[in-house]
Protein backbone atom coordinates (compact mmCIF):
# COMPACT_ATOMS: atom_id res chain seq x y z
CA UNK A 1 0.00 0.00 0.00
CA UNK A 2 1.35 3.39 -0.98
CA UNK A 3 1.92 5.84 1.85
CA UNK A 4 0.18 9.21 1.75
CA UNK A 5 2.16 12.19 0.47
CA UNK A 6 4.37 13.99 2.94
CA UNK A 7 2.79 17.27 3.98
CA UNK A 8 5.00 20.33 3.94
CA UNK A 9 3.86 23.65 5.33
CA UNK A 10 4.99 26.80 3.55
CA UNK A 11 4.37 30.04 5.43
CA UNK A 12 5.03 33.42 3.86
CA UNK A 13 5.32 36.13 6.51
CA UNK A 14 4.79 39.55 4.93
CA UNK A 15 2.62 42.53 5.80
CA UNK A 16 2.50 43.78 2.21
CA UNK A 17 1.98 40.45 0.48
CA UNK A 18 -0.76 39.52 2.96
CA UNK A 19 -2.56 42.80 2.09
CA UNK A 20 -2.14 42.23 -1.65
CA UNK A 21 0.23 45.20 -2.09
CA UNK A 22 2.61 42.91 -3.94
CA UNK A 23 2.81 39.31 -5.04
CA UNK A 24 4.14 36.67 -2.66
CA UNK A 25 7.41 35.49 -4.19
CA UNK A 26 8.94 33.75 -1.14
CA UNK A 27 6.36 30.99 -0.72
CA UNK A 28 6.38 30.08 -4.42
CA UNK A 29 10.21 30.01 -4.34
CA UNK A 30 10.06 27.45 -1.51
CA UNK A 31 7.51 25.35 -3.44
CA UNK A 32 9.63 25.47 -6.62
CA UNK A 33 12.70 24.42 -4.67
CA UNK A 34 10.91 21.46 -3.10
CA UNK A 35 9.53 20.48 -6.50
CA UNK A 36 13.10 20.32 -7.85
CA UNK A 37 14.57 18.48 -4.87
CA UNK A 38 11.98 16.05 -3.51
CA UNK A 39 11.32 12.84 -5.42
CA UNK A 40 8.80 11.38 -2.96
CA UNK A 41 5.11 12.21 -3.04
CA UNK A 42 4.50 15.46 -1.15
CA UNK A 43 1.94 18.21 -0.94
CA UNK A 44 2.25 21.82 0.09
CA UNK A 45 -0.02 23.36 2.71
CA UNK A 46 0.41 27.12 2.32
CA UNK A 47 -0.26 30.11 4.52
CA UNK A 48 0.25 33.84 3.94
CA UNK A 49 0.28 35.87 7.14
CA UNK A 50 1.25 39.41 8.16
CA UNK A 51 4.20 40.11 10.45
CA UNK A 52 2.10 39.55 13.55
CA UNK A 53 3.56 37.15 16.08
CA UNK A 54 0.22 35.63 17.27
CA UNK A 55 -0.80 34.92 13.65
CA UNK A 56 2.57 33.36 12.82
CA UNK A 57 2.39 31.20 15.94
CA UNK A 58 -1.16 30.14 15.07
CA UNK A 59 -0.12 29.16 11.53
CA UNK A 60 2.85 27.15 12.81
CA UNK A 61 0.76 25.32 15.41
CA UNK A 62 -1.96 24.51 12.87
CA UNK A 63 0.48 23.23 10.25
CA UNK A 64 2.34 21.01 12.74
CA UNK A 65 -0.54 19.85 14.93
CA UNK A 66 -3.67 20.19 12.81
CA UNK A 67 -2.42 19.63 9.27
CA UNK A 68 0.17 16.97 10.08
CA UNK A 69 3.07 18.63 8.30
CA UNK A 70 6.44 16.95 8.92
CA UNK A 71 8.30 20.01 7.68
CA UNK A 72 7.26 23.66 7.87
CA UNK A 73 9.30 26.27 6.03
CA UNK A 74 8.71 29.95 6.68
CA UNK A 75 9.95 32.74 4.46
CA UNK A 76 10.18 36.33 5.66
CA UNK A 77 10.32 38.14 8.96
CA UNK A 78 13.88 37.12 9.90
CA UNK A 79 15.59 40.51 9.70
CA UNK A 80 16.35 43.07 12.40
CA UNK A 81 13.35 45.35 11.76
CA UNK A 82 10.90 45.78 14.61
CA UNK A 83 8.16 43.85 12.75
CA UNK A 84 10.46 40.91 11.89
CA UNK A 85 9.24 38.44 14.52
CA UNK A 86 9.24 35.06 12.78
CA UNK A 87 12.12 33.66 14.89
CA UNK A 88 10.36 34.74 18.11
CA UNK A 89 7.13 33.05 16.97
CA UNK A 90 9.07 29.91 16.09
CA UNK A 91 10.81 29.86 19.46
CA UNK A 92 7.44 30.26 21.21
CA UNK A 93 5.90 27.20 19.55
CA UNK A 94 8.90 24.84 19.46
CA UNK A 95 9.75 22.15 21.98
CA UNK A 96 13.46 22.32 21.11
CA UNK A 97 15.60 24.55 18.93
CA UNK A 98 18.02 23.37 16.23
CA UNK A 99 20.59 26.20 15.99
CA UNK A 100 22.87 24.44 13.51
CA UNK A 101 20.38 25.06 10.70
CA UNK A 102 20.47 28.84 11.18
CA UNK A 103 24.24 28.86 11.52
CA UNK A 104 24.68 26.93 8.26
CA UNK A 105 22.18 29.11 6.38
CA UNK A 106 23.85 32.35 7.48
CA UNK A 107 27.31 31.00 6.61
CA UNK A 108 26.12 30.10 3.10
CA UNK A 109 24.40 33.46 2.59
CA UNK A 110 27.46 35.34 3.81
CA UNK A 111 29.31 34.09 0.72
CA UNK A 112 26.86 36.10 -1.42
CA UNK A 113 26.02 39.19 0.63
CA UNK A 114 27.69 40.84 3.64
CA UNK A 115 24.31 41.68 5.18
CA UNK A 116 23.60 37.96 5.75
CA UNK A 117 24.75 38.49 9.33
CA UNK A 118 21.63 40.62 9.84
CA UNK A 119 19.35 37.67 9.18
CA UNK A 120 18.06 35.63 12.09
CA UNK A 121 17.21 32.33 10.42
CA UNK A 122 16.55 29.59 12.92
CA UNK A 123 14.98 26.16 13.19
CA UNK A 124 13.17 24.14 15.80
CA UNK A 125 11.13 21.06 16.49
CA UNK A 126 7.45 20.94 17.36
CA UNK A 127 6.26 17.42 18.00
CA UNK A 128 7.16 15.43 14.90
CA UNK A 129 7.78 18.48 12.71
CA UNK A 130 10.87 20.45 11.77
CA UNK A 131 10.32 24.19 11.34
CA UNK A 132 12.85 26.16 9.27
CA UNK A 133 12.88 29.98 9.09
CA UNK A 134 14.23 31.44 5.84
CA UNK A 135 14.65 35.02 4.63
CA UNK A 136 11.96 36.41 2.34
CA UNK A 137 14.20 37.02 -0.68
CA UNK A 138 13.57 34.27 -3.29
CA UNK A 139 17.29 33.99 -4.14
CA UNK A 140 18.13 33.60 -0.44
CA UNK A 141 15.49 30.85 -0.14
CA UNK A 142 17.44 28.63 -2.55
CA UNK A 143 20.82 29.46 -1.04
CA UNK A 144 19.63 28.71 2.46
CA UNK A 145 17.85 25.48 1.56
CA UNK A 146 20.88 24.30 -0.44
CA UNK A 147 22.98 24.82 2.70
CA UNK A 148 20.85 22.59 4.94
CA UNK A 149 18.52 20.36 2.94
CA UNK A 150 20.87 17.36 2.83
CA UNK A 151 20.21 16.98 6.58
CA UNK A 152 16.44 17.54 6.48
CA UNK A 153 15.31 14.03 5.43
CA UNK A 154 17.35 12.36 8.19
CA UNK A 155 15.99 14.84 10.74
CA UNK A 156 12.46 13.90 9.64
CA UNK A 157 13.44 10.20 9.95
CA UNK A 158 14.59 10.80 13.53
CA UNK A 159 11.22 12.47 14.26
CA UNK A 160 9.52 9.31 12.92
CA UNK A 161 8.03 11.21 9.99
CA UNK A 162 7.58 10.14 6.37
CA UNK A 163 10.63 9.15 4.35
CA UNK A 164 11.67 12.14 2.24
CA UNK A 165 13.70 11.24 -0.82
CA UNK A 166 15.69 13.66 -2.94
CA UNK A 167 16.91 14.01 -6.50
CA UNK A 168 20.62 13.16 -6.16
CA UNK A 169 21.46 15.42 -9.11
CA UNK A 170 20.15 18.30 -7.01
CA UNK A 171 20.67 17.37 -3.32
CA UNK A 172 21.98 14.12 -1.86
CA UNK A 173 20.13 13.40 1.37
CA UNK A 174 22.57 12.28 4.03
CA UNK A 175 21.58 9.24 6.04
CA UNK A 176 24.17 7.44 8.17
CA UNK A 177 24.92 3.92 7.07
CA UNK A 178 23.36 1.44 9.49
Amino acid sequence: MESPPARVGIVTVSDRASRGVYEDRGGPAVARYLGEVLTCAWEAVTRLVPDERPLIEEALRDLCDGQGCCLVITTGGTGPAARDVTPEATLAVCDRMMPGFGEAMRAASLKSVPTAILSRQTAGLRGRALILNLPGNPKAVGECLDAVFAAVPYCIDLLEGPRLTTNPERIVAFRPKS
